[in-house]
């Protein structure tokens, strides 16, 4: 048999990239500039991905400011006071706040996609933002004129848009990064503020197919960046349940970096819907250590003892770079580790 294996997303920028955004910032290149240095780091991304054996690739986000702003990129209703996302060593990252309506996208998945599918005749997933990550813009306060309940109507209108468009582009599969899943529980122990969540991505769910859902996924993760994380101390087993209820067709879940990898693979098998994959990760991305064939070999047989085979596949944890300026992880490591998923995914498909 075969495994299917997919990347998650975010490969490291090339260090020309990071000083070209620098330099973009500051004023002193323009966006042709910019654009230029954006398109010689996917050409290479692409020849890499392809050097690894994976059987599908992606653009590596070498043109998004970050995993999960890029449809705010240009917009002029910002302020930079948003939501605050703490992270365990003590960094911050911080969300932009919307000050005026209507929402509406500036930037859509489908032009990272179509870039990449122009180099490459391997199939390429393209990875888009849930529409609960970009609900946290809208301030608590509200906005004069523009209730939450039109924002509400507008974002989800836009995340579909930006899944469809994907889809019709041709994406191998639509995954959406749902990271705020497990750290909304941090926020909100309860689960109130997951439930509204997962109703959210629902509302954008429920506008596909089921033959369209087929090909969209969810990735959840506790977030990943400067080597740290923002919520790997909530109990997984809170939020498991829950995003299965998800109408999505496939689930991308971090399990390389978990404590207690088979404690979450029982909690997996007990929701797992008839029609649901889970692609289960084997590679961590903090870890600077790059796994060998044999241990992702191993990760995958301990799933295969919770999860039907035909129903498995692999995955990285999360991304190596979810925000441009993360140097953190070299892309010789990077691109390593998942040579290694590769190899070590086949190794198992061999054995089951």
């Amino acid at each position: 048999m075969t495994l299917p294996t997919e990347p998650i997303g975010s490969i490291p920028r090339p260090e020309y990239l990071i000083d070209g955004l620098g330099a973009f910032a500051a004023g002193r290149i323009d966006a042709a500039a910019l654009a230029e240095l954006e398109s010689r780091a996917l050409t290479d991304t692409i020849r890499r991905f392809e050097e690894t054996g994976s059987p599908v690739v992606s653009d590596g986000e070498q043109g998004k400011p970050s995993f999960a702003t890029y449809p705010l990129a240009g917009l002029a209703a910002l302020a930079p006071d948003g939501v605050v996302i703490p992270f365990a060593d003590g960094h911050t990252r911080r969300l932009p706040r919307l000050t005026a309506g209507p929402f509406r996208y500036a930037t859509h998945a489908d032009a990272y996609l179509t870039r990449a599918k122009a180099l490459t005749g391997t199939p390429v997933k393209q990875a888009v933002i849930a529409a609960s990550a970009l609900s946290l813009v809208y301030p608590a306060d509200g906005i004069d004129g523009y209730s939450r309940e039109q924002f509400v109507a507008d974002l989800v209108d836009e995340a579909e848009a930006d899944i469809r468009r994907s889809l019709d582009a041709g994406a191998h599969s639509v995954q959406i990064d749902f990271t705020e899943g497990r750290l909304s529980l941090k926020l909100d122990p309860s689960g109130g503020l997951l439930r509204q969540f997962v109703d959210l991505n629902n509302a954008v769910l429920d506008r596909f197919t089921a033959e369209e859902r087929a090909k969209i996924g969810v990735h959840t993760c506790p977030g990943g960046d400067q080597d740290s994380v923002h919520s790997l101390d909530v109990d997984y087993a809170g939020l498991l349940p829950t995003l299965f209820e998800l109408k999505a067709g496939s689930f991308y879940v971090q399990l390389a970096s978990e404590a207690e990898p088979e404690r979450a693979l029982q909690v997996i098998a007990d929701h797992l819907g008839a029609d649901q994959r889970v692609f289960v990760g084997v590679i961590d991305p903090i870890d600077p250590r790059v796994e060998t064939p044999e241990e992702v070999r191993d990760r995958v047989l301990a799933a295969a003892k919770y999860l039907p085979a035909e129903r498995l596949g692999t995955c990285d944890d999360c991304g190596f770079s979810p925000f441009a300026d993360d140097t953190s992880t070299s892309r010789d490591i990077a691109f390593a580790k998942i040579k290694a998923r590769v190899e070590g995914t086949a190794l198992a498909a061999g054995q089951l």
